[in-house]
Parts: structure tokens; C-alpha cells; sequence
């Protein structure tokens, strides 16, 4: 694969106005993408959504010119959820969906994902494609005024989508009596998240629902959910749902405020709609850090995981491979294909509320799908060229694999970005597996 200059593993991110998030790039990106997918003769439409940074006022606009420089009509949804964008991109026939997000990154970040006309999010071949345009000649992509787009705002995008979250739940089921603790990071589904729940008949306590443009995930949603935890506890809630600054993921935590997981959740789902006979591909697909726990309690049900590299694109392409329609990752972006074509943390929590209803269990219970296995992960610097291919590195990992003996696994992961070595190890002994990290780390750091 070539070399990606603006592209990462989700899209295009990095600090505001330095480096390639910069007003004129952005337009760039506009004028680019837009070339990219006007194909044919029919109108072409681009639905551009964000979430509460302050910049997002910055870039919508930059990459609304771009659009309608090449030609695109321009639908303009303001705060939005990125599944909302997937969702819209189907739902108006349009032939790209962008949003502006840096998810669970502090304001001074943000990004910009794409997504296809299908739903899904591009492909590396499209991202580079859109890529090599983006520095070039520009000529040849900037239209004369009679076939220029034009932009509109799209003033229901919210109620669109509050009716699409609320059809995700089964007919019949509603929340009466639910009281639930709902932390939106101050993020992107500050308005829809606290009104799918209420309009299902939760009993809803908002948090993180005031966002000023610089305080999205301070403190709050997903990445810190000690404060919902605490507001649960205090409110004696049933119930505690975190999301991130976009909303493509969550962290829940049980009526005694303790954290639940994206483990917990996905096993959770897959047994329940096992149950219903509506699980496909026979398991579910999860990333290589899922705890081995999750893993034991699926094959004693027959069900298999089947594990990805980390990040939820390599999830979703297993998915549509294996015709699986539940997948994940430990961090909390959910994949339910039958609904979303990307993460979508409110649809997962209404998936979980519901299993709490129909069961009449309390959260504690029902979210308690497995032991979780001893697990422990260490970011080592590293200084060596490649200290994987030193020699006291490769037997500290083969004396560790030894001494797991079968009962763990061990995961050496090398950043993509930064000189860092991801080390994990699990298994039933937690002396053990926190003796194998640090032993295995220590032999990183001494390489030379």
C-alpha cells in the first residue's frame, strides 16, 4: 500500500490549525473528494455533519466550498453523531457522507471521516485515490458557475435519526420505570441521545449535555466515566450510558456505578440474540484485545470470535466477509449490521435496555456475561531500531509463551505512529501475567 499523507486509521485527524487541519486543506479535501465521487449525470449530494468542536465552524464551511466548487450539492446537518451521517448518507440517496469529528480527542483535535454511499466508511483504494488529488492541479475540478452545487441546511436530521435509533428496539418494548444516567460527552448527541430515551419512556438524567465548543469529552462520556459512575450511585439509578464525543461508541456502568464494557456488552448481545435466532455468522468478530473471557464463554456456547487487528474498520470488513451481524471492539465501538454500518453507541445501549427489561434483571446481572480474565497492557519507548528482533527481547517473549503454558496469550502490538511496543498478556494467574509484561517490557527498554 502506498504511503498515506493525510489518511490514518480512521480518517484524516490532527491538531487544528496545524499540519493538514487547516482551513485551505480542508477546502482541498472538498474539491478532491467531491472530483472523486461526481460519477455520472445524476444530482450529486454530500451530507456534511459534526460534532460540538468550536473548529467545526471552521471546516464545515471550507469543505461545503470545496463540494460545491466540484459540483456536489452540499446537505448540511450541524451536530450530529457519526452514525447519524452513515445513516443519512442511505437514507438521502447521497453519493458521500463526511463528519467532522475527532471522537473521543480533546477540542484542540479534530478530523474529518468519509463515508460511501453504501454507509460504510471508504475503502484505503478511495482514501488514496482521494489523497493524490488533494495537493495536485485543482483546474480540472473547479466547475464553471452553471454546474457549481449548492448548500442547504437539512433542519429534521435529528428527528430522522431519534426515529431510527427508537425503530432499532424490538415492538412493544418501552422503558417505563427505567431510570437511567445518560453522559454525552458534551458531544455530538447532546439533543438525540436524552430524547430516544425519554420518547422510549426512560426516566432520563442528561449529563455532559453543554457544550460550549471546547469542553467535548472533558472529563465526561466515554473516556471518563467516573462521573457518570458517581451519578448513578447518588441518583440511584438502574442504569449508566457513556458516549464519546461522536457517539460511535459507549462504556456503561451497572446500578452499583461498575464499569461495563465493550466485552460485556458484545457477549451480552450475541447470547441474547443467539437466543432469538437472529445471530449470524454463528459468533461474533472482535479485535485481538478481547479478554480471553469473552472468547471461553462463546465456545462453550458453540458460538465462535473471531479477532481482527485493532480498529473497528477491520471489524466491520470481517463482518461483511463472514456475514456476521454483531462485532466490536473491547473500547466500546459496537457494530450491530442489522442497523448501523459503523459503531453507534446509543443503539447498542438500547440493545442492552432492552435485555434488562425483558429479563427483569438488574443491570449487574444481566451485564455480567462473563469472568474477565487477569489481563494486563503495558506502552513501552522503545529506543533500538527494532527491538522485537533483539535476541534477549525474542526469549523473554518465548520464556513468557512457556510459562503461560496454554492457560493465556501474549500480545506484542508496534505503534503505527509513535516509537511505542503494546505489550499484553493474559491468563488465570494475575502475578503471572503482570510478572510476563514487565519482564517482556523491561527487555524492550534495554535494547540498544
Amino acid at each position: 500500500m502506498s504511503k498515506r499523507k493525510y489518511f490514518g486509521t480512521d480518517g484524516i485527524r490532527g491538531r487544528v490549525n496545524e499540519g493538514h487541519m487547516t482551513p485551505d486543506v480542508a477546502l482541498r479535501i472538498g474539491l478532491a473528494a467531491g472530483k472523486a465521487f461526481v460519477r455520472g449525470d445524476h444530482v450529486h449530494r454530500v451530507v456534511i455533519g459534526k460534532d460540538t468542536r468550536r473548529s467545526g465552524y471552521m471546516y464545515e464551511p471550507a469543505l461545503a466550498s470545496g463540494f460545491v466548487a466540484a459540483g456536489m450539492d452540499v446537505i448540511l446537518v450541524g451536530p450530529m453523531p457519526t452514525p447519524a451521517i452513515a445513516m443519512l448518507v442511505k437514507s438521502l440517496r447521497a453519493d458521500l457522507g463526511v463528519m467532522i469529528s475527532a471522537s473521543h480527542n480533546p477540542h484542540d483535535d479534530n478530523g474529518i471521516k468519509f463515508f460511501g454511499p453504501d454507509g460504510y466508511k471508504l475503502s484505503d483504494e478511495q482514501e488514496l485515490a482521494i489523497e493524490a488529488m488533494i495537493d495536485g492541479d485543482t483546474s480540472d475540478i473547479l466547475q464553471p458557475s452553471l454546474t457549481l452545487g449548492h448548500a442547504r441546511r437539512l433542519d429534521d436530521a435529528g428527528g430522522r435519526y431519534v426515529e431510527f435509533a427508537k425503530a432499532t428496539v424490538p415492538s412493544g418494548v418501552t422503558f417505563d420505570g427505567l431510570k437511567v444516567v445518560v453522559d454525552c460527552a458534551n458531544g455530538a448527541a447532546y439533543k438525540v441521545a436524552p430524547t430516544v430515551l425519554w420518547e422510549l419512556g426512560a426516566d432520563v438524567i442528561p449529563m455532559g449535555v453543554s457544550p460550549n465548543g471546547f469542553n467535548i469529552n472533558a472529563e465526561c462520556g466515554s473516556t471518563h466515566p467516573e462521573a457518570m459512575c458517581e451519578r448513578v450511585r447518588k441518583e440511584g439509578a438502574d442504569l449508566g450510558i457513556a458516549l464519546d464525543g461522536d457517539a460511535d461508541r459507549l462504556i456503561l456502568c451497572d446500578e452499583n456505578g461498575k464499569i461495563v464494557d465493550g466485552d460485556q456488552i458484545m457477549a451480552l448481545i450475541t447470547r441474547n440474540w443467539a437466543r432469538r435466532g437472529i445471530l449470524k455468522g454463528g459468533g461474533l468478530v472482535a479485535t485481538v484485545m478481547s479478554n480471553l473471557g469473552l472468547e471461553r464463554l462463546l465456545k462453550s456456547e458453540g458460538l465462535t470470535l473471531e479477532r481482527t487487528a485493532v480498529g473497528d474498520r477491520y471489524v466491520v470488513e470481517r463482518m461483511r466477509a463472514g456475514g456476521f451481524n454483531v462485532g466490536g471492539e473491547q473500547s466500546g465501538h459496537v457494530v450491530l449490521s442489522d442497523f448501523t454500518t459503523t459503531g453507534d453507541g446509543l443503539v447498542s445501549a438500547l440493545q442492552v435496555m432492552t435485555e434488562i427489561v425483558q429479563s427483569g434483571q438488574k443491570a449487574s446481572v444481566a451485564c455480567k456475561q462473563f469472568e474477565a480474565v487477569p489481563q494486563l497492557l503495558k506502552s513501552v519507548r522503545y529506543k533500538a531500531a527494532d527491538p522485537l528482533s533483539d535476541a534477549k527481547v525474542a526469549a523473554a517473549i518465548k520464556a513468557a509463551e512457556a510459562e503461560l503454558n496454554g492457560s493465556g496469550r501474549i500480545l506484542i502490538r508496534k505503534s503505527g505512529t509513535e516509537p511505542v511496543i503494546r505489550v499484553m498478556a493474559e491468563g488465570d494467574d494475575d502475578a503471572m501475567v503482570a510478572r510476563v509484561v514487565h519482564t517482556i517490557a523491561d527487555e524492550i527498554e534495554a535494547a540498544r
